[in-house]
Formats: structure tokens, sequence, C-alpha cells
């Protein structure tokens, strides 16, 4: 995608939106596919940010797009603006995906005696890269990357990072809240 459609997909009106999600819900294809070149890249930066691989990312991202195309025909305005409802979509398989992938750890991991204490090329890793600012946000917990990644990347509101995120627009500013509060408190005692 060019710098002018990545730039088209941050300016296109809701009322544009909107026009374009009752032509896919009529069945336009180029709705769609519209629609799909308008979020394709905000979508794919949070899943890549918010899983933290380009290849699950990739697959995440195509997932969510066919959710879609299965799920258009059931969205109504008024609920919420169609970008929050897609990056719904796409936050609910990064949950699943992070579901299915601690219970493949748990089931594959065996405990060994004398893992308790990481090693000192661990222990010095962390310390160097404890320096940076993205080692800071990884240190918090995953609501609050997750809602620091749609404030602040994705230049979403309260009430659109809450809709995403399936809680109250208060929780969202507590969990901003305490997310820049321990990272401040990182950066004073580094």
């Amino acid at each position: 995608m060019s710098q002018t459609e990545t730039t088209a997909a941050r300016t296109a009106s809701q009322a544009e939106v909107r026009a374009l999600v009752e032509r896919a819900q009529g069945g336009e294809r180029d709705a769609l596919e519209e629609l799909y070149l308008l979020h394709f890249d905000r979508i794919y930066s949070y899943l890549h940010v918010t899983v933290g691989n380009r290849h699950d990312a990739e697959d995440l991202t195509t997932q969510t797009f066919l959710k879609m195309l299965e799920a258009i025909g059931r969205f109504r305005f008024g609920t919420a603006p169609f970008s929050a409802w897609l990056f719904r979509i796409a936050h609910n398989l990064a949950m699943d995906h992070f579901r299915a992938t601690k219970r493949i750890q748990l089931e594959d991991e065996v405990p060994e005696e004398g893992d308790a204490e990481p090693s000192a090329e661990v222990e010095a890793f962390h310390a160097i890269g404890d320096a940076g600012m993205l080692d800071l946000i990884e240190e918090l917990s995953p609501e609050q990357k997750q809602v620091l990644t749609l404030k602040f990347i994705f230049d979403f509101s309260n009430v659109e990072a809450a809709t995403v995120l399936g809680k109250t627009e208060g929780a969202v500013k507590s969990l901003q809240h305490r997310a820049l509060v321990a990272l401040q408190k990182r950066l004073a005692s580094t």
C-alpha cells in the first residue's frame, strides 16, 4: 500500500466509510475491497504490536478480514464506529491466539530442577534492554500495552479503545494512567 493510500485510510470520513459498509452489506465486492484497503495497515500494525511477530500478525490480519466478510451483514451503525468494530475482531483473535499459545506452552513445558534462576546471559540481556522504551513497554501488563498502543499509536479515543477492548471508558483511563505511572517509575530508576 502506498503512502497516499495509507493517508487516505486515516482521512476517510465517517460518511464515506458508512457508504462503503452499506454497499459491502449489499454484496458489492468493490466496497469490500475498499474497506480492506482502508483498514489493512492499521489492523496489521495493531496485531504486529500486539502479538510481536510478523508471521502471526499476517495470519491474524487475514483472519480478521475473513471474519469481517462473514459478519459485515450483522454490523450496525450507532453501536460503534466501523473501525472500532474491526479492531474488536482483531483484538478477539489476538486474545484467542494468546490463549492457544499459552495452552500449547503449558502442555509442552516440563519444569526441570535448576531452571528457576535465569542464566547470567539472560539477566545481562534484560539489563541492557531495559534502557529502551519498547522494552519498558513490554514489561507492562498486556491490557496496559494494548491501551497505550490504541491510544498513542493509532490515535483512538477512550471510547473507541474501550469498544475494542470490551471495557468501560473509565477502565481505559485507569489502565492508561497506571501504565504511564509504571513507565515513569521505570524511567526514573534507569
